[in-house]
């Protein structure tokens, strides 16, 4: 049965979500794209594109790909698989983490855990740039924004509305 399929595969992936859905593009694509067949590129690319212009959290995109692949079971059975099973997990681990506060062996789990998460993002950043066709343009505008961003104040909607201004003539 395909939403209780949806429902495992999205269960599984909840356990490595290390900086939330978007970090599980490539893995999220691997498995609804190539393994199951459930979608092609260009579905998943739009659905990602339709979750990340609607307001709310970055899991949104497994509910609309839950949604796509078996409708209303479908977009139920996967945003409880992402959310559910690490959600308890934490519930029932977090006194006994707390209880190590201090520990060296903590500490550098949490910090291992941050390059491991902004690893998954770019990953699923580059995931998408790939599926959408980026040319030589597009991956300049990114390398523009990120320098920009990070060497003035300039407010990130400057940026977005510069590249949406590059779209609509074209250029992108």
């Amino acid at each position: 049965m395909i939403v209780l399929e949806l429902f495992l595969e999205f269960a599984l992936l909840s356990f490595v979500a290390f900086g939330g859905a978007t970090a599980l593009l490539p893995e999220m694509h691997r498995v609804v794209v190539e393994n199951h067949h459930w979608l092609d590129d260009t579905t998943f690319t739009h659905l990602y594109a339709i979750a990340q212009a609607a307001p709310g959290p970055n899991v949104l995109v497994v509910t609309l790909i839950g949604w796509k692949v078996a409708g209303l079971a479908g977009a139920l059975a996967a945003t409880l698989a992402m959310c559910l099973p690490m959600s308890m997990l934490i519930y029932l681990l977090i006194e006994r983490w707390e209880s190590f506060a201090g520990k060296r062996w903590q500490k550098a789990v949490s910090l291992g855990v941050a390059p491991l998460a902004v690893g998954l993002v770019f990953s699923g950043a580059t995931l998408i740039a790939q599926a959408a066709g980026f040319g030589w343009v597009a991956w300049l505008l990114v390398a523009a924004t990120v320098l920009l961003n990070l060497r003035t104040k300039l407010h990130p909607l400057w940026l977005i509305g510069a590249g949406a201004g590059l779209g609509l003539l074209g250029w992108l």
